[in-house]
């Protein structure tokens, strides 16, 4: 099997195995053996279901070559960050208390199951999914540079994407776990409306914030991916029945017209020189796409950043109120810190931050009044190393300005779509976002496919020889 196949997308690899000029079978065995030579440093996954995923393969082929093609993923390998519940394995969570052994996939499991996906294993995430690591579980390598760091808390989805080692994997977001990971790590991912896809079977870090969503190495590859798990879910009531799109009949119909507002000096102020000279390109080039760039004033979301941690703080104190009085010593000492500040909370100031949060709701939705999409980065701070995202819940001013791009869009569950925009100057990768209306993935598909087939950041791949270890 050629080398780069590895890297090919989720999309180009399915055609390959639906035309059987490779089978799913060998596709998966090879995957396997990249995961069992690489991921001993790059440390990306949890789990491998190594026998599980190549009975699935063997099946996928036999009903391939008998026409039976169930989806545009039949037969292709991706992987799960590990709080999604599978049957009888293990889902740890990140964190180091006895794992979970469920009874039942999450919807989005089977989901993808029936469509034919071949799920590889479990990725790595950080504790619970908060922005901190376990600090006695060792955290993935992001493979664009040994001290940079992979994002949070879908790091390990990300890192093995970004390494060749499954070709889509799902996550989630509650303050930028999606779209951190993807800008650190150069891929693509959606988190979609929240009541898109279910949370059913999801270990909840704060309910009311969690997006389940893809990541990909291209929009077309998340666009299916989202196509497959979204839809309303009887095992989760909070899911919308709102029509799921055909995403890519959609992303055809392109960026040209839209009208994308950007607020310069919010965008603009307090970031990083790359960070800066990404967006501006970003911005020339969406123009030159036929997009109506529209100078908007955003609504002042810095007290977004501010109370968003104290509102996740309250819920993920329910979500942990009975292990954590069982379990407290198994808690590492920046997530025991947030679940305190949670039940320290007192009513009367969880209201005022539910009323800022409704709030929020609505003056941000008003401005799509004007626009079709707003265009901004995913954060002020390019590549960060990672002794410096170790400080992140313990300086305030840090963490803020990290999150000030993101939680505003958790607090009010609108979509975004996250996007390689280019690199540093020493060569590490920078993201940006998309946030569209309530139920809009369309538009941020449409835009988002149009900037991918104008440039080539998203094909740029890490060196992963250069970390010390071969990439065969």
């Amino acid at each position: 099997m050629q080398k780069n196949i590895f890297y090919n997308g989720l999309l180009e690899i399915a055609g390959k195995i639906h035309q059987q000029e490779v089978s799913s079978y060998e596709v998966t065995l090879n995957l396997i053996e990249r995961i069992e030579n690489l991921d001993i440093k790059l440390l990306s996954y949890v789990t491998v279901l190594k026998q599980q995923a190549l009975e699935a393969a063997r099946q996928a082929d036999i009903e391939i070559a008998e026409g039976n093609i169930r989806s545009p993923i039949h037969g292709v390998p991706i992987a799960l960050k590990d709080l999604f519940d599978m049957a009888s394995i293990p889902t740890t969570n990140g964190m180091t208390i006895a794992p979970n052994i469920p009874m039942y996939n999450a919807t989005v499991v089977n989901k993808l199951l029936d469509a034919g996906a071949i799920i590889l294993g479990k990725l790595k995430l950080t504790e619970a999914a908060f922005s901190d690591p376990h600090p006695d579980i060792p955290v993935p390598l992001n493979p664009w540079g040994s001290q940079l760091w992979a994002g949070s808390s879908s790091n390990g989805s990300a890192v093995a994407l970004a390494s060749g080692l499954c070709f889509g994997s799902l996550g989630t977001d509650t303050g930028g776990s999606i779209r951190f990971p993807c800008a650190a790590n150069n891929l693509t991912g959606i988190k979609p409306t929240w009541g898109r896809v279910s949370r059913s079977g999801v270990f909840e870090f704060a309910g009311s914030l969690d997006h389940v969503g893809p990541m990909a190495r291209s929009v077309e590859d998340v666009a299916v991916l989202l196509e497959i798990i979204a839809g309303y879910d009887l095992n989760d009531p909070t899911t919308s029945n709102e029509v799921v799109p055909n995403y890519l009949q959609e992303m055809v119909k392109g960026i040209k017209g839209l009208k994308i507002g950007v607020d310069h000096e919010f965008i603009f102020n307090k970031i990083d020189f790359d960070t800066k000279l990404v967006m501006e390109h970003v911005i020339e080039t969406i123009k030159f796409l036929g997009a109506e760039i529209v100078e908007i004033n955003m609504p002042d979301i810095k007290q977004a950043a501010a109370n968003w941690a104290p509102l996740c703080a309250v819920e993920t104190a329910v979500v942990h109120e009975k292990n954590y009085k069982k379990f407290k010593n198994n808690y590492g000492p920046s997530f025991s810190k947030f679940i305190e500040m949670g039940q320290g909370i007192i009513a009367t100031e969880y209201f005022k931050l539910v009323q800022f949060r409704n709030e929020l709701k609505y003056t941000i939705s008003s401005v799509f009044d004007e626009v079709n999409l707003l265009l901004m980065p995913v954060s002020a701070y390019s590549a960060s190393p990672t002794d410096l995202s170790e400080k992140f819940s313990e300086d305030k001013e840090l963490f803020e300005g990290t999150v000030r791009f993101t939680s505003a869009f958790n607090l009010t569950g609108h979509p975004t779509l996250t996007l390689p925009g280019g690199f540093t100057r020493k060569g590490t990768p920078i993201g940006f976002q998309f946030v569209a209306s309530y139920f809009q993935e369309e538009l941020l598909v449409r835009a988002g496919s149009d900037f991918q087939k104008a440039t080539s950041w998203h094909k740029a791949q890490p060196a992963i020889s250069n970390l010390g270890y071969s990439a065969s």
